[in-house]
């Protein structure tokens, strides 16, 4: 069934996600919205490939409500194909590029994604997946396009025919709308599905966090108010895209017409901080690991980074040391230490006025947000008391993806009656003047870098190397990464193996960030009474 509004009432459809980027563009044509690998395109430019690519989604049979997954790194394609799944009233589901076969495969049939966008350089990830996804109808990639390559793959479309046909129906039927490449009939309103982002669980399955366009919308307005961020303003996008931290900056700054400048990763931070000077970036998001890295530069004080007008980290607060050391490397520069999650985007962030006053606060609940504290027994509590942070607001998710046990965990009936809350599963504390202090986390989540890792999927890849037994991952507190993994390992009788060997081994099977820091050898593992193998204390050995 079809709900899209009547043409004369399309000017006063409710928001959606994707008019940041088409009242921007309305707005500011020939501004550079975005510089990526010395490639620079305008709003205007970004908005046409959208539109094309977004009648080309349409063509392949994409319907209000279906999935598309964009398989990619931070590039000019991954941006676009961003936008323009929304403009097709589809539901968009960015994929890291160091995403595994097997897990690819799973992100695909989970969400039984209809279209698969990629790049070529990652074919032999995807042709591997793409066999085994019966909902997959095409898969469109960009790069040098090698058919030879793609044995197996569901209709393979090169991503420029894709935008040429896409363009030339937009063009045909803008011919009624007296609008060139213009974008597809809007049929989405806010409450429906923008977004569905993977994050890890403590069972170990990834689960799809629903994010409707109301939800983005707000989060993205919320936290764009209160950093202050304007037209002006160059941001920096070195987190991945697939990762909500790395996505928002996207958001944010085509929703106040800043220009992104995109990189694929801090891994040089030398030939970023050049490109950081020569674009005078003035925003800087970012994780403890990447600050640690600046900390230990030598040369920094060869680049002038005077443009830089705030800073950010996310998660939990940021410690003490970073504080200092970011103040000394940008003095000029508004300090945002904020905390939140996947299921709400941004729970708490602490105004730059009061880093020096409360430092080891993550701040107070963000614009159009509420929170409280809970015991076990669902009663609010006071300041001082330790408990379950509960999130209300527009940003809370819909849920995860056709898994209604784990959302009822996560929301529950609210004040008002009809609405659901989120019950974060973190533990904190307020003080009396309401500001919030993260203490931990109820679950045995491990957050490496600023992306969670789940025990369970890091345990199941090293029980797959041949000559292990048994094995346990568990976090350890870290300077640098916030928490490492840690491996406990049993190995099989007469099996001889190192810390280097499951290590290396592990590379092949996780993406990096889970790749475990340290591995210590034991002999057997502590169990309960019911053979299960038991954590705790495991962490301090």
């Amino acid at each position: 069934m079809t709900f899209a509004p009547p043409p004369a009432l399309h000017r006063l459809a409710t928001p959606l996600l994707h008019d940041f980027l088409e009242q921007t563009a309305a707005r500011l044509p020939d501004k550079v919205a975005l510089v990526c690998k010395g490639v620079r395109v305008t709003y205007a430019e970004i908005d046409r490939q959208a539109n094309a690519l977004a009648h080309a989604l349409l063509e392949s049979g994409v319907e209000r409500g279906d999935r598309v997954v964009v398989f990619g790194d931070n590039t000019v394609e991954t941006v676009v194909s961003f936008w323009a799944v929304m403009k097709a009233n589809a539901i968009v589901s960015i994929i890291n590029p160091l995403t595994k076969h097997d897990k690819l495969t799973y992100y695909l049939n989970d969400s039984r994604a209809k279209v698969l966008l990629t790049d070529m350089h990652l074919a032999s990830v995807f042709t591997q997946s793409a066999p085994n996804t019966p909902h997959l109808v095409r898969t469109i990639v960009a790069g040098a396009f090698d058919e030879t390559k793609l044995a197996g793959v569901k209709q393979p479309e090169a991503w420029a025919s894709a935008q040429a046909r896409g363009a030339a129906l937009s063009e045909q039927q803008a011919n009624f709308a007296h609008v060139k490449h213009g974008p597809p009939g809007r049929r989405c309103i806010d409450v429906d599905l923008a977004a569905i982002i993977y994050t890890s669980g403590s069972t170990g399955d990834p689960k799809g966090v629903m994010l409707t366009h109301r939800n983005m919308l707000t989060a993205g307005t919320s936290i764009s108010t209160y950093l202050e961020m304007k037209e002006s303003d160059v941001v920096l996008g070195v987190l991945p895209l697939a990762f909500d931290y790395g996505l928002y900056q996207l958001i944010m700054t085509f929703r106040v017409g800043g220009r992104l400048v995109l990189e694929r990763s801090f891994a040089f931070p030398a030939a970023v901080l050049k490109v950081m000077v020569d674009e005078k970036v003035t925003g800087f998001p970012g994780v403890p690991t990447i600050y640690a890295v600046l900390a230990e530069m030598k040369q920094l004080k060869e680049f002038d980074l005077s443009a830089i007008s705030f800073v950010t980290n996310t998660a939990a607060a940021l410690p003490v040391k970073h504080i200092t050391m970011l103040r000394d490397l940008f003095p000029q520069a508004r300090i945002y230490s904020m905390y939140g999650l996947t299921e709400c985007k941004r729970c708490t962030y602490l105004p730059p006025k009061d880093i020096d006053r409360k430092p080891t606060s993550v701040g107070l609940a963000i614009p159009d947000t509420e929170l409280w504290i809970v015991d076990e027994n669902n009663q609010k509590v006071g300041p001082g008391v330790v408990g379950q942070l509960v999130i209300r607001g527009a940003t809370v998710m819909k849920g995860y993806w056709e898994k209604p046990e784990a959302t009822a965990e996560k929301l529950k009936p609210g004040p008002v009656p009809g609405e659901f809350v989120l019950y974060t599963g973190d533990l904190c504390r307020l003080d009396e003047e309401g500001y919030l202090y993260f203490v931990g986390r109820s679950d045995d989540i491990i957050k490496s870098r600023g992306e969670k890792v789940a025990p369970k999927e890091v345990e199941g890849a090293i029980m797959n190397i041949a000559g292990v037994k048994e094995a346990a991952v568990v976090g350890v507190p870290d300077e640098v990464l916030g928490q490492a993994v840690k491996a406990f390992v049993v190995l099989e009788q007469g099996v001889t193996m190192t810390e280097k060997d499951i290590m290396k081994e592990c590379q092949k099977r996780l993406e990096n960030f889970m790749v475990p820091k340290l591995v210590a050898f034991l002999d057997e593992l502590p169990k309960t009474t019911t053979g299960k193998i038991k954590k705790t204390g495991l962490a301090e050995r």
